[in-house]
């Protein structure tokens, strides 16, 4: 399983907030932008606070993703259910979900 930190790039604000924006940006710094194709410039402090309400988004949902990886596929969740019946197969679910809560 992957633990590796993702930080939201200004792009991808930029682009929650105007999903048409074309710009250009250099080392990910909200002061170095530049707007592209007649883009109306967006606040930086608009920008910063969209990047910050999407990374904390994705940071409250790692929880999904852990759970996500760790699943077993689908083919093996029949095949356990086949196998094993349908209380086996909760509890291999169960077990992951406790790793992993909802935070």
């Amino acid at each position: 399983m992957s633990s590796r930190v993702v930080k939201v790039d200004i792009v991808t604000a930029i682009q929650a907030i105007n999903s048409k924006a074309v710009v250009n940006i250099i080392d990910d710094d909200v002061k170095k932008i530049t707007w592209l194709d007649d883009t109306t410039p967006i606040d930086e402090a608009d920008i910063l606070a969209k990047q910050k309400e999407l990374q904390t988004a994705y940071d409250n949902n790692a929880y999904q993703r852990s759970r996500a990886e760790a699943y077993p596929s689908m083919a093996d969740q029949l095949d356990d259910i086949y196998h094993n019946g349908v209380d086996a197969w909760k509890a291999t679910i169960k077990t992951i979900k406790d790793k992993y809560p909802k935070e």
